[in-house]
């Protein structure tokens, strides 16, 4: 299976001119960092030896007080060199991480979008926030710091390295004599790290899910005194949670223990060797004074290597989680026709259609809905109603059978020809945070407010709207939560009525109000029905007996077709569910 970096690497390949600048500003930062410790050397040898320093033989100058100054000089501008790369590494690093990680989150919300309902109705959102969210943030505090520790690290052993073999090949393999302990060590924390922080991945999944959903539900939870009974199930996620952070941390943190016993092989055995070697007048004082600084220089750093694999791991599982989710397929893909203008037949052909694997809901279903007429499907609970819907707009393919809209099948149509030319009003009514004047204007946010004005006026929504503290410009919270039912479903009616759409769609529009607000409703409905074809799902019979033709569900299959004065009038469903809902029983006795 492919590396993570590695896909990202190819998925993100127009950032790769900007890693290349970032990792050779690290380059250049650290080059300027260790030349300290030379400068340093390099002043212990010109108080040593005098005119016969490594200073002396490079500048020609004899006098120890100008060779200190030339140092001097040299040694500020390393700093000034130094401070201005490690502004543009930081600032380069952080920015491609900050780009990188809005790009990460603006595809994987894109391609959640693009998923089918199903999917959605079969994952928590709490989980799929913690991809879209948290686990994009953990890439992006890798990409600011992480990679460019790790590539430090790298270019401290490689330069330091270098200045120890330039000086003594005995102390070179003492010194890094840790490091295989070191690295051997890194690779067995890696390995364990890995599933201890795919476990904490999950967990954040459940915490995440589990508040999101008790948000959500919050009047439930209060109506039901079952506070103490949601925070006991937080407790019980978060210390999960807790517990398995608390393992990883365990594990990452045994690593500079081990770290600290390497460095203090490697300094020691610097310090003694090579200090005899310079009483010995092997290796010249100020190398030896070099070669010490080295030391820590090139193991001390080594200690971060365990915050940097616990930056990595934590990153790893985050991306593969992003990846995952990138790699799920919709059932449903867009066709590519396009329909110039939209009359409103529908039309379903033998459809068979049921979620997932489970069985089938609607059995052979067949119906015609001619352009511009009122259809109505009632049915009780379970008939198949809202698979009916689903069909319509797509949010799921038949299993079998045909949908057409004016004679082509769905699957053939753009999105625009299709959803772009419906009018939608759910029976779980969704409401933006924001004003009224918004949400109505949310398929056309182009409207002016005089049409949005018009729109609320046909939904029977004009007259409480106007009764708020700010009319269309009062905040009707997050999903609505100011509004009673009866003003949501009006308002999601005025936000289909203004779209001005060739099909509108009604999923119990009607059955969160008063009788008489759906009187009202009604009488706007038969308007704005006019030229364009209407499908309407209804418990409520009243809503729904002026339509031209109503479709009878039963078990998933068409048992009825026929007016309402039709249906009523001989023995069956809708006449049973007629008397019912009018007071009239079997037996004549109301």
């Amino acid at each position: 299976m492919t590396h993570p970096l590695a896909q990202l690497w190819t998925r993100y390949r127009q950032y790769r001119a900007r890693v290349v600048l970032a990792f050779l500003l690290s380059t250049v930062r650290k080059v300027m960092d260790v030349m300290p410790e030379l400068l340093i050397g390099a002043a212990i040898d010109v108080v040593v030896r005098g005119s016969d320093s490594f200073v002396a033989d490079l500048l020609g100058v004899a006098d120890r007080r100008e060779q200190l100054v030339w140092l001097a000089v040299v040694n500020a501008v390393v700093w000034v060199l130094e401070s201005l790369f490690d502004y543009l590494a930081a600032l380069t690093w952080r920015n491609l991480a900050q780009q990188v990680e809005h790009d990460l989150r603006l595809e994987a919300y894109g391609h959640v979008q693009g998923l089918d309902m199903a999917w959605h109705e079969s994952r928590p959102t709490g989980g799929t926030l913690a991809v879209v969210n948290d686990d994009v943030n953990q890439l992006e505090r890798f990409l600011d710091a992480g990679v460019d520790k790790l590539w430090t690290l790298a270019l401290n052993i490689v330069l330091v390295g270098a200045v120890f073999a330039a000086s003594s090949w005995t102390l070179t393999l003492l010194a890094f004599l840790p490091i295989p302990v070191i690295v051997a060590g890194s690779l067995w924390f890696q390995r364990h790290l890995v599933p201890r922080y795919a476990v904490v991945r999950a967990a954040v999944s459940r915490i995440s899910g589990l508040v999101s959903a008790n948000l959500g539900g919050m009047a439930t939870i209060k109506s039901f005194t079952a506070e103490d009974r949601e925070l006991s199930r937080v407790r019980e996620v978060s210390e999960a949670y807790r517990l398995a952070n608390a393992d990883a941390i365990r594990a990452s943190a045994a690593f500079v223990p081990l770290i600290r016993m390497a460095i203090l092989v490697g300094f020691t055995t610097t310090l003694l060797m090579g200090g005899w070697m310079a009483l010995d007048g092997t290796l010249e004082v100020g190398l030896y004074s070099v070669l010490v600084f080295m030391t820590q220089r090139l193991l001390w750093p080594l200690t971060s290597v365990g915050e940097v694999l616990d930056l990595y791991q934590r990153a790893m599982a985050s991306v593969r989680r992003i990846l995952a989710l990138l790699d799920e397929e919709p059932l449903t893909v867009e066709g590519d026709r396009t329909l110039p203008r939209v009359r409103g037949q529908l039309e379903l052909v033998d459809v068979r259609a049921g979620y997932a694997d489970g069985p089938d809901v609607l059995h052979g279903v067949s119906m015609e809905v001619p352009a511009g007429q009122v259809h109505a499907v009632v049915g009780a609970t379970g008939a198949g109603k809202s698979t009916l819907l689903r069909l319509l707009l797509r949010f799921a393919d038949p299993r079998s059978g045909q949908v057409l809209l004016d004679g082509t099948d769905l699957r053939e149509l753009t999105w625009e020809s299709l959803r772009g030319r419906i009018g939608y009003v759910a029976q779980d009514v969704f409401l933006f945070e924001g004003t009224i004047a918004d949400n109505i204007a949310y398929g056309r946010p182009e409207a002016s407010r005089e049409e949005v004005r018009r729109a609320a006026e046909q939904a029977a929504a004009h007259e409480f709207v106007t009764g708020t503290p700010l009319g269309y410009d009062t905040l009707v919270g997050e999903r609505g939560v100011t509004l009673s039912g009866g003003q949501r479903q009006r308002l999601a009616l005025a936000r289909a009525i203004l779209r001005d759409p060739a099909v509108l769609v009604l999923d119990e529009a009607t059955s969160a109000v008063d009788n008489e607000t759906e009187a009202a409703i009604q009488r706007s409905l038969a308007e704005v029905s006019q030229g364009r074809t209407t499908i309407m799902v209804a418990h409520r019979l009243s809503t729904v007996r002026h339509a031209d033709r109503i479709w009878v569900l039963e078990a998933g299959r068409v048992v009825e077709a026929g007016t309402h004065d039709e249906l009523v009038s001989r023995p069956g469903p809708y006449a049973d569910l007629w008397a019912v809902q009018t007071g009239v029983l079997a037996d004549g006795v109301g």
